[in-house]
């Protein structure tokens, strides 16, 4: 009967696993992110001027998506804790001067929860504001703790009826509904964004439906949760991204809104006592 061995596991292939668990447990501790990209920007994602850091990672697969780049987790840059800290103490004293802060969006910044809480929570310890741009729809990822260190949360709700929400996203309604509730339940100021696209969001019952949501949302809680409802007109500017990474664009031939459309969905909302830009 032959003799029977074990083959043990050479020392490279013990270092890469080592290298791997220790790289996971970083991910889960928020000492690990994965960056797309960060910029400064002046009253775009918050007020004053803006440290914005673009998470990678999303879940969602909206039609008129300006930064598919951000999908996927793996794509982004490693970047440690240490690095994004440093970078914000290095801005601090300008984004306090302007009455800014740090921003995080994405990608979809919940996806990553624990690295983002680190960030707001340094943040929030050296005095600065904190912003989280957000679909909501991974709202429940995060407790209580982690919505103490947000200032203000820019929720993008992306259609009121749920079929035409799933036909923009690939993905439910409901949980960024719960989400904006829970916001609004705890006083947490907002700011909504609703992307206008022509022959996509722009039924009227689609819009009213989105209106009646954000003006619900006044009547929960603290009230008065949301300061204003942003519409973003829709532009192709990130068709040219759609195809860097292999993707048909499904918007190609669609064009921005026009005046009349835009000042119609406005109309809309200042209907329901909601301050518009």
């Amino acid at each position: 009967m032959p003799a029977i061995t074990l083959e043990m596991p050479s020392i490279g292939h013990r270092q890469h696993d080592e290298q791997r668990t220790a790289r996971l447990r970083a991910v889960r501790t928020g000492e690990l992110g994965s960056v797309h990209s960060w910029e400064l920007v002046t009253a775009v994602d918050g007020p004053g001027t803006r440290l914005t850091y673009f998470l990678s990672g999303c879940a969602l697969r909206c039609l008129y998506c300006q930064n598919p780049d951000t999908w996927r987790l793996p794509d982004g840059i490693p970047t440690t804790i240490g690095e994004v800290t440093d970078r914000i103490d290095h801005y601090a004293p300008v984004l306090k001067a302007t009455h800014g802060g740090i921003t995080l969006s994405g990608g979809e910044p919940l996806l990553q929860s624990a690295f983002a809480g680190r960030i707001f929570r340094h943040s929030q310890s050296i005095g600065l504001h904190t912003a989280l741009d957000t679909s909501g729809f991974l709202g429940a990822r995060v407790d209580d703790a982690f919505l103490d260190d947000v200032n203000l949360v820019l929720l993008d709700v992306k259609s009121g009826l749920p079929e035409t929400y799933r036909r923009v996203t690939g993905r439910e309604l409901a949980p960024t509904l719960a989400f904006g509730r829970r916001l609004a339940e705890r006083g947490t100021p907002m700011w909504i964004r609703y992307v206008l696209v022509p022959d996509l969001t722009d039924a009227v019952d689609n819009v009213d439906a989105v209106a009646d949501y954000v003006q619900s949302l006044q009547c929960l809680g603290a009230g008065g949760a949301v300061e204003r409802v942003e519409i973003l007109p829709f532009h192709q500017m990130g068709h040219s991204k759609w195809k860097a990474i292999g993707e048909p664009y499904p918007l190609e031939n669609t064009k921005p809104p026009g005046k009349k459309l835009l000042e119609r969905v406005r109309s809309q909302f200042r209907a329901r006592g909601l301050t518009v830009f």
